[in-house]
């Protein structure tokens, strides 16, 4: 009985020290705590350029949360809402004290319901007709940005909205943005070809929304130190010496953005000869762009047959509707783009500089070529005869980051008098620090006529977005604005998967077509000028009395026969050709679909026979 006793004991001092042991471990552990983010992608993990932006706070940031705790919220919603706060809370644990949150629940006719429309958030309908709040509002003394709805179509950008709103709020003054165009982006009083005036860009009024926007002259051979961002559209005839300003406003640290164009349609310009129409102009930056390993043909746009417009008559290949396939998706700017309209642009060719990285932003497909300038606007049939794509993806909008070296060795471009004084500037010849250049092949995009429908209610303009041109446009400026912190940032995983392969396959698809189309056209061509010159010969004949003989007038109307099979095999062609790329779509997605189901069924029978025969008796 004594040992008995004596055993209950040592069993109950060892329950109380193992739960002594425990929570002393836990305490020392809450002293040191340490965070592990498992999870693909790192969604708890922070970038650098957060932290910088948070440990460089000066006075407290607040966070107003306003999330709705109602039950019949989706639980996709509630998930992504725990998401949000779970990212909150990861700023607040870089920011320390100076980071202060406050949560809402803005439940129907409440003071906080209240509270949240005045911070501008806005409520989100759901299928069941109630309403459900998920954004927030940073602010710091005066100064207060909103995210009226937090989306979760936008949760790969998440971190960047979050830390884009807190450094807004931080800075005193909206960041000045320079302009620099051959094109009345601003607008103009008066135009001496149309002899009338114009509105400013939709772009421009949007830009001046969020930044001080000073216009530059395009004639002039320095920037601004003030300026530490410069938008520059369509640099048609630029002179030299304002090309040697753009290279040194790169090499003291200016962010630059350049919209450049072999064909800008909405350019039109009179031609020299009466009777005759203009046409698009072209620009580039020919010095800059050799010197950075950059190269756009100036006399060549780009045609691509996996995003031509159109069909029938209108059919364009040289008028692209890009979509999300087109687009870097880990990448910022373009990350939550859906679809650009890419009219009559050209494509780089890049082979950057030592010490130059380039990123591609938007690119063409592998089924695609340059053609020349002057049948850029074809459309129909026409369009696509001789059309060999070169299985090459091109870039046709890319970023460019590292230490740039002058395109002007010999320094600053001076008139021979200066030249032979000898007072020529020799000017920077290298940037000190790494820097980023934005690069787009198309000008079109940024005009009215390509990015938005523009509408009169009751007496009122309204502006509709018909694509992600502006917002394209609007997002490479901001990044460029807001800092190397933000600059450093980029979008996360993302859930959406691109039917990428049946893209591959259809280009690949079409790429045999085209061949094929390409000998039947040629056939078509050699028959009929056959069929011609026994015409012609025929007519000469008659001429001189004589008849042709029944073999001559038998292959006569064999060549008719067969320009006739050729045409309606050209017909059938083109029938296959839709018909293979839609059946393509098609398939591909039943896979998709089914395959992984399929499989889980085949490998359940398997392990039930399996078990079933060990199980049997033998």
């Amino acid at each position: 009985m004594m040992k008995k006793h004596e055993n209950l004991a040592y069993s109950a001092v060892g329950l109380i020290a193992l739960f002594l042991i425990l929570v002393a471990f836990n305490y020392l552990a809450s002293l040191a705590a340490a965070r592990v983010d498992l999870t693909e992608g790192k969604l708890y993990t922070l970038a650098e350029g957060t932290r910088k932006i948070l440990r460089g706070l000066e006075g407290k940031v607040k966070v107003k949360l306003y999330v709705s705790q109602s039950e019949s919220v989706p639980v996709p919603l509630r998930s992504f809402a725990v998401r949000v706060e779970d990212m909150v809370r990861e700023f607040k644990n870089v920011a320390g004290d100076r980071l202060e949150i406050e949560k809402y629940n803005p439940r129907p006719d409440s003071e906080e319901e209240d509270t949240a429309q005045l911070d501008g958030i806005e409520p989100q309908q759901l299928f069941s007709g109630e309403q459900f709040y998920l954004g927030l509002a940073v602010s710091q003394l005066d100064r207060k940005q909103s995210i009226p709805t937090l989306a979760p179509q936008r949760e790969r950008l998440l971190e960047y909205d979050l830390a884009r709103a807190i450094a807004r709020v931080a800075t005193v003054e909206r960041p000045l943005l320079g302009l620099m165009s051959a094109l009345p982006v601003l607008g103009e009083k008066f135009n001496p070809f149309t002899r009338q005036g114009s509105e400013p860009w939709v772009l421009a009024s949007e830009l001046k929304r969020d930044f001080n926007l000073r216009q530059l002259s395009f004639n002039t051979d320095s920037i601004d130190p003030e300026v530490k961002v410069l938008l520059l559209i369509h640099p048609r005839d630029l002179p030299e010496a304002t090309e040697y300003a753009l290279d040194q406003f790169v090499l003291r640290g200016g962010k630059l953005i350049a919209f450049v164009d072999p064909h800008a349609y909405f350019d039109q310009q009179p031609s020299p000869m009466p009777g005759i129409g203009g046409g698009g102009t072209s620009s580039t930056l020919a010095r800059l762009f050799k010197a950075w390993g950059v190269e756009m043909n100036p006399g060549k746009v780009i045609a691509d047959v996996v995003y031509a417009s159109g069909s029938g008559q209108r059919y364009t290949p040289t008028v692209l509707t890009l979509n999300r396939t087109a687009f870097n998706r880990d990448d910022v700017v373009t990350s939550q783009i859906e679809t650009l309209l890419y009219a009559f642009g050209g494509a780089f060719e890049v082979k950057p500089a030592a010490g130059l990285k380039v990123t591609e932003l938007v690119k063409s497909s592998p089924n695609s070529m340059l053609v020349d300038n002057v049948v850029a606007t074809v459309s129909g049939e026409p369009a696509t005869k001789g059309f060999v794509p070169d299985n090459k993806a091109r870039p046709l909008a890319l970023r460019l980051s590292g230490k740039f070296k002058t395109a002007f060795p010999d320094g600053k471009p001076e008139s021979d008098a200066k030249k032979a004084n000898g007072k020529g500037d020799a000017g920077l010849k290298e940037s000190g620090v790494e820097n980023s250049v934005i690069l787009v092949a198309d000008v079109d995009m940024l005009n009215d006529g390509a990015a938005v429908d523009v509408q009169e209610v009751f007496g009122r303009r309204i502006v509709v977005p018909s694509n992600g041109n502006l917002a394209f446009a609007q997002s490479m400026v901001e990044q460029l604005a807001a800092g190397d912190a933000l600059m450093s940032l980029r979008s996360r995983a993302a859930a959406f998967r691109p039917l990428t392969l049946v893209r591959e396959m259809e280009a690949s698809a079409q790429a045999q077509y085209f061949g094929r189309l390409k000998s039947l056209e040629d056939e078509l061509q050699k028959t009929t000028e056959k069929l011609q010159e026994l015409q012609k010969a025929r007519g000469a004949a008659a001429k001189t009395a004589q008849i042709l003989t029944p073999e001559e007038q038998r292959e006569i109307e064999n060549f008719r026969k067969r320009v006739a099979e050729t045409r309606k095999a050209l017909k059938e062609l083109r029938k296959n050709l839709r018909q293979d790329a839609e059946a393509l779509v098609f398939w591909t997605k039943v896979a998709n679909i089914a395959l992984m189901p399929l499989l889980v069924v085949l490998a359940g029978l398997a392990v039930f026979l399996v078990r079933r025969r060990r199980h049997s008796p033998a």
